[in-house]
């Protein structure tokens, strides 16, 4: 089976989806869940662009990944400049990333047009980039954009302009399909050409969705025969969206009998998409291809008569291959199984508690049913195993607690002199704790009063640092009555778990999500 490589663009194409916006510690934690499923490359972004993604590249580095490269992102230099003293090109290097992207012009009228030099004096900029980045070590990437519309207006440029990034040391040519315009039997017959044309490097696809063809025109390119294929997870990006890299493996490895993560890891492909969802405060669209949540459901009647003989009939892939599960007629076993295998990733070995498994299993339903999510929540699943497994002891437990915030009139764009104040009382070690914390928000300040109250007798709770916090409503249609979901990210040195709470009250779903992180980690600490 062919290897066909992967590349991620979730972290720079990604990010510029409207709405989309990821945190330092989102977009670590999307590197190393990608890393984890077997993701050829990982692009970063622009290095020097802004101050996170110059954080991104220096905290990136120190991550012991096991598959992926990370890639940073540039532009060739500049025109009428030299490759050794262009800024960009500095930039590039200075990153110390191991993999550069860079982009090239590939259609003969934004050279003349956007970038107002010279055909010849483009093909420069091109073959004198790549050469200065491979002389300096760097594995390079030419992002060919404007590929396919470069290619009907004038073949002849748009060939030479991948020579010039082949001639120089390119490993890899991107042929980007832009402008998210063409049709697959376009992609497919220009991509072949391509492939003829240099047989000697690795050919590969960046598409948008403009035209809803973005997946198809990928599986077009590697039939025409390109080696590696680039999309972001989801399918976020700007406009409406870049291919679907989730989409494009499971059709490889299923259905075009290619090898891009292997069918172990293929198992883990919803659980990505909702990790990532969640990491940007979003949900997987439901009707998603593959991922979604009704995927592979069924309605009562004649399919699900006929499923239930021959599921073949209405579902052309297994769920359980892509790591998702028939709604209404999901198997007893393939449920146990899929709780089974998570829970043993969480360290919890369920195989010794068959009988309970069944009754985790239906809680699991009712509590997503209200609004829970636990692909992301992995410290609120393990306490909620536990629990059924009675291996839970609180190590304390809640009396009340009252929040009063105040806030003084300030318009500024950064006003910062709102102040929360919460006080808590708890029972811990047999005593009853009054404690009061203060904070620049109400979970900042019941996170400070609840470590000021068990930190005496559960010292290990200043190993904890709270890291992120996302807030979700589930029916926006009810206005303040609306179900809220709050994450919590929670790290303890190397090891980050997230936890959930759901409720009406926002701080009380805040409080729920936060016992669980605290609870989770000082039971993971072996208390």
């Amino acid at each position: 089976m062919e290897k066909i490589y992967t590349y991620d663009c979730t972290l720079r194409d990604g990010e510029q989806g409207a709405g989309i916006a990821l945190s330092m510690e989102d977009k670590l934690r999307i590197v190393e869940r990608l890393d984890a499923f077997g993701i050829d490359y990982i692009e970063g972004g622009f290095p020097a662009s802004n101050p996170k993604d110059i954080e991104f590249f220096q905290r990136v580095g120190k991550l012991k990944l096991k598959n992926a490269r990370i890639a940073a992102f540039g532009s060739a230099c500049h025109k009428d400049v030299p490759a050794d003293q262009d800024k960009g090109l500095a930039d590039l290097l200075s990153c110390g990333a191991p993999v550069v992207a860079l982009v090239g012009k590939a259609w003969d009228q934004q050279v003349t047009r956007v970038l107002e030099t010279t055909l010849e004096e483009n093909l420069r900029m091109i073959s004198d980039s790549v050469a200065y980045l491979v002389g300096a070590g760097r594995e390079v990437v030419l992002d060919a954009e404007h590929f396919f519309d470069g290619y009907k207006a004038n073949p002849e440029y748009a060939l030479a302009c991948v020579g010039a990034a082949v001639d120089a040391g390119a490993s890899m040519i991107s042929l980007c399909e832009t402008n998210g315009g063409a049709l697959p039997f376009e992609v497919e017959e220009i991509t072949a050409a391509v492939v003829a044309a240099f047989p000697q490097v690795n050919v590969g696809i960046h598409a948008h969705n403009d035209s809803g063809c973005a997946v198809a025109n990928s599986l077009g390119a590697v039939r025409a025969g390109a080696k590696h294929v680039q999309g972001t997870i989801n399918g976020i990006g700007e406009r409406v969206g870049n291919a679907d890299l989730l989409t494009i493996i499971a059709n490889l490895e299923l259905k075009m009998g290619r090898v891009c993560v292997g069918p172990e890891k293929l198992r883990e492909l919803s659980n990505v998409a909702s990790f990532v969802a969640d990491s940007c405060n979003q949900s997987v669209w439901s009707h998603h291809p593959y991922v979604g949540a009704s995927a592979f459901a069924h309605k009562g009647g004649l399919h699900a008569s006929a499923i239930a003989r021959f599921p073949q009939a209405y579902e052309h892939v297994s769920p359980d291959a892509v790591g998702n599960r028939a709604q209404l007629l999901v198997s007893e076993l393939a449920g146990k199984a899929s709780l089974v295998g998570r829970a043993r990733s969480l360290g919890i070995d369920l195989e010794q508690y068959p009988k309970r498994v069944p009754a985790i299993l239906e809680d699991i339903k009712q509590r997503e049913n209200k609004g829970y999510s636990y692909e992301s929540a992995d410290g609120s699943l393990a306490m909620l195993i536990w629990s059924h497994l009675g291996q839970v002891k609180p190590h304390f437990t809640l009396e009340s607690f009252r929040v009063i915030v105040d806030d003084y009139e300030d318009r500024g764009a950064f006003a910062k002199d709102a102040m929360s104040e919460a006080t808590i009382k708890v029972h811990v070690d047999g005593k009853r704790v009054v404690a009061t914390g203060e904070g620049a928000g109400p979970v900042g300040a019941l996170d400070n009063a609840l470590r000021m109250a068990i930190s005496e007798v559960y010292p290990e709770v200043a190993q904890m640092e709270l890291v992120d916090f996302k807030v979700r409503i589930l029916d926006e249609n009810v206005g303040t009555d609306a179900i809220t979901r709050v994450m919590i990210f929670t790290r303890n040195g190397e090891h980050i778990w997230g936890t959930i709470g759901v409720s009406e009250n926002i701080i009380e779903a805040s409080w729920n999500a936060l016992v669980d992180s605290i609870e989770f980690g000082l039971f993971k600490l072996g208390k």
